[in-house]
């Protein structure tokens, strides 16, 4: 259903929750090298526990070849200099979520260029990021909660207990 994309992280343990989240979700994880970790770093394992099996995962040697295969006009890009919110789209199950590295961001010529497809998460003016992992369980539960989470497991079995 949903993609979420990394342009070049660099953090092996936020990748890893990344994963875990996609994975629980049911949601592919696309990565865009270059990667600031080898994918056998034992930190983005440990952050991904048992998941790794369970995930849908694409890996791209540059963002080229990633934006070949993927249509625009489902695209959306995460910047603390958009101007609109991630709450205010309509999100339809097949968008393309992007984020940029932990330290920079996504590049400012691919945000200008794309500038209608850019959203933010609001926070406080002083404030100058969330951390990526975070990021992306925000704006990806969102997106689920307006599709009503299809195929999720909404009770647990606390009271069969009883």
């Amino acid at each position: 259903m949903m993609n979420i994309v990394l342009v070049n992280p660099q953090i092996p343990q936020n990748t890893g929750n990344i994963a875990r989240t996609c994975s629980v979700t049911g949601s592919t994880l696309h990565l865009i090298r270059p990667l600031g970790f080898s994918l056998d770093d034992r930190y983005l394992k440990r952050a991904g526990l048992d998941y790794w099996d369970q995930l849908d995962i694409q890996i791209y040697d540059d963002l080229d070849e990633f934006l070949q295969c993927c249509p625009r006009e489902r695209m959306y890009l995460f910047t603390t200099r958009a101007n609109s919110c991630y709450h205010e789209i309509e999100y339809e199950g097949d968008e393309y979520l992007l984020f940029g590295q932990e330290t920079d961001g996504l590049d400012e010529d691919f945000v200008s260029e794309n500038f209608l497809h850019s959203l933010r998460i609001p926070m406080q003016d002083w404030a100058r990021s969330l951390n990526l992992a975070n990021s992306v369980a925000i704006v990806l539960y969102e997106a689920y909660r307006q599709l009503d989470f299809p195929g999720f497991n909404r009770k647990g079995d606390f009271l069969k207990e009883f």
